[in-house]
């Protein structure tokens, strides 16, 4: 087995998006700074209503998946669709846009503690214009897996630790994504296998913890080298991370917004369609 170490940290940077809402971003700061699958990773932490209470309006999404990971607050999801969900404490909404989808995400407090990440996640070729789809997924929905020195709870993907399999919320998927919220005690220690196929990332946002004899850099993503298993120990008063892995899809990525393409053609239709109405309309079949 290989330990992975770090190959670059990438510190978040304060920004704003949707409405007016303050997060920081690392994955996705700029086009060139992405982990192949993941296209972006915003933090988003406040207890200041007014970072927060404009939430993200109706707006459009195509050619990719975003995971919204709620740890303190409550968020209300509305998609053209008819989906509604309800974002609480320890919950997570799965959406992937495929094709089309319109949807908001409006925080339902008004005062207190907001705090989570949301994901980007992308999607190949092949897959960019299927049907939209979205998932809510409960907190005790959330498989919780605990070892000596602290638990993780397993949003997506498979860990096996003791030579036991463990799997996520949400499993498979071209990428095969790994996601996983790790936390661990004072001075605790675990060792996550990682397949060498997946590309992957830390993100400390609580304590202090090193991987290897590399101290990680607290919200920032700090991008692995080539290995096969993941160790990492806290601190003295603890650590909370995330730990998240894909297969590089290995495709050319156009962005513009929200519209997340393969070429600037696609994302020109991808304007066409948006403007004209039928960016999140249903596919025809072929006769």
């Amino acid at each position: 087995m290989t330990d992975r170490v770090v190959k670059r940290s990438i510190p978040s940077r304060e920004t704003s998006d949707g409405a007016g809402v303050r997060i920081r971003r690392s994955i996705g700061q700029q086009p060139t700074i992405r982990l192949d699958p993941f296209l972006m990773l915003d933090e988003f932490g406040s207890e200041d209503a007014a970072d927060y209470i404009a939430g993200f309006p109706s707006h459009p999404h195509r050619g990719f998946e975003t995971v919204t990971y709620m740890i303190d607050g409550h968020m209300l999801h509305e998609d053209h669709m008819g989906n509604r969900g309800d974002l609480r404490n320890g919950g997570v909404q799965w959406m992937t846009a495929g094709r089309g989808i319109i949807h908001s995400e409006m925080p339902q407090q008004e005062s207190g503690a907001m705090r989570g990440f949301q994901l980007w996640l992308n999607l190949p070729a092949a897959e960019k214009m299927t049907p939209a789809r979205y998932r809510d997924i409960q907190p005790g929905d959330i498989p919780v897996v605990s070892f000596d020195g602290g638990r993780a709870r397993l949003i997506a993907g498979v860990l096996t630790l003791a030579g036991e399999a463990h799997s996520g919320a949400v499993t498979g998927g071209t990428t095969e994504p790994l996601y996983a919220d790790v936390q661990l005690d004072p001075g605790g220690a675990v060792t996550l296998p990682v397949p060498s196929r997946l590309d992957a990332m830390v993100y400390l946002y609580e304590g202090t913890a090193s991987l290897g004899d590399s101290a990680l850099e607290r919200q920032a993503a700090s991008i692995l080298d080539d290995g096969n298993q993941v160790s990492v120990r806290a601190g003295q008063e603890g650590a909370r991370l995330l730990l998240l892995a894909g297969r590089p899809i290995n495709e050319p990525v156009v962005q513009y917004g929200p519209f997340v393409m393969n070429t600037r053609d696609e994302i020109e239709q991808t304007l066409r369609d948006y403007r004209d109405g039928v960016l999140a309309a249903e596919q025809p079949q072929a006769s």
